[in-house]
């Protein structure tokens, strides 16, 4: 039998994980509100999983201009952003290191010779993995701090490519 406290204990670790997932999806829903679009060109990877079904494991290009040596475990890189919203690397920020006007921050996690940008990965449905052969570029949205929410993926000519799955129903 469980007691009146430990009943409370369990409704209260409830309540706890609730407002936490809650807190995270509000910070995600802000991101994508405010944030500033931010386009990362694509390096091919393997699009399948026996796991999850079908998803595209995103690579980064950018990722390939980053001394990653010199990376913390955890940080921002320093970008900038060309007229379509392409990001470029700039170089690793320093804290209280000033911005030059057209530059934001991308939050990084180091994880030993692996560096994670935020979403490394896009589940989609089914059946629809030669249509997301065509992903040139990931689009995220981007906060002032560099966290970042991934909003899709887009193909050379920046045409959103899940509107290519409601074309083809």
């Amino acid at each position: 039998m469980i007691s009146p406290l430990q009943r409370w204990g369990i409704v209260a670790g409830w309540l706890l994980v609730m407002v936490a997932v809650n807190w995270s999806i509000f910070q995600k829903e802000q991101v994508l509100a405010a944030g500033l679009q931010v386009r990362l060109a694509l390096a091919p990877v393997d699009p399948r999983s026996l796991m999850q079904g079908d998803y595209m494991r995103l690579r980064y290009a950018l990722l390939s201009e980053v001394p990653i040596k010199q990376l913390a475990s955890e940080g921002q890189l320093v970008i900038r952003l060309d007229k379509q919203h392409v990001a470029s690397f700039v170089g690793i920020y320093q804290p209280g290191q000033s911005l030059q006007q057209g530059e934001l921050l991308l939050h990084y996690r180091r994880y030993g010779r692996h560096v994670k940008l935020g979403a490394e990965s896009y589940l989609f449905e089914e059946g629809k993995a030669s249509l997301l052969s065509e992903a040139a570029y990931g689009e995220l949205r981007v906060a002032s701090d560099g966290k970042s929410v991934l909003v899709g993926l887009l193909d050379q000519n920046f045409h959103y490519l899940d509107n290519l799955f409601k074309n083809q129903e």
